[in-house]
């Protein structure tokens, strides 16, 4: 794991000394977007402001052109200038650190919201991506069709000590080694444990 870059968000709240609005606002960017990408777009997108008041004065299509080229680039500025005004009308300009509140944010959903509990608060949460739904599944430790039911079945069956670090761990192992299509099977050190559920065809 050491050897592998760490995910974007986990970048950039390092860079931020662990800013929760930081966090909040690169896992928002990061939806749908490449790592590499997200992280290049966060780091511009800084440099015009580090605060809700800050990115409040910057037009929708300011926050576009330095966002540009994530994902949904256009609904995103608008998300962004959406989340930040709740914030301030809402929770003083802080981003507030429980899933209940963070989930009430207009464009924050259960991934993004476990993220900034996780990662900024060190509070218990699981974050299930692309990433640890399929490889929760792949591995046959559940049997779900969804992230959402993914992290409930995790929520079940997951001890809770592990639940904070579980997408720090499987999100650079899907992203390195067991990938979406064709997965390094022959490299993987818990391959003699996994079901490989839906596995057609692997290295």
């Amino acid at each position: 794991m050491k050897r592998w870059k760490v995910p974007a968000v986990g970048v950039i709240r390092e860079e931020s000394g662990n800013d929760p609005f930081h966090v909040l606002i690169s896992c928002l960017l990061s939806l749908r977007t490449k790592d590499e990408v997200t992280e290049i777009a966060s780091r511009r997108l800084f440099q015009l402001g580090k605060t809700p008041q800050a990115f409040l004065k910057l037009s929708i299509p300011t926050v576009e052109k330095a966002i540009y080229p994530v994902g949904f680039y256009h609904t995103k500025a608008r998300t962004i200038h959406g989340v930040c005004r709740d914030l301030l009308s809402r929770f003083h300009g802080k981003v507030p650190d429980s899933l209940e509140d963070l989930l009430t944010l207009k464009g924050v959903g259960r991934k993004t919201a476990n993220l900034v509990v996780t990662l900024s608060f060190k509070k218990p949460g699981i974050c299930v991506d692309t990433h640890v739904h399929r490889i929760s599944n792949r591995l046959g430790y559940v049997k779900t069709k969804t992230p959402e039911e993914t992290e409930m079945a995790l929520r079940r069956k997951l001890p809770k000590r592990y639940w904070i670090e579980f997408n720090d761990l499987l999100v650079p192992f899907g992203q390195n080694l067991c990938r979406p299509i064709s997965p390094f099977c022959t490299r993987c050190p818990i391959e003699r444990f996994c079901s490989k559920v839906g596995v057609t065809h692997h290295r």
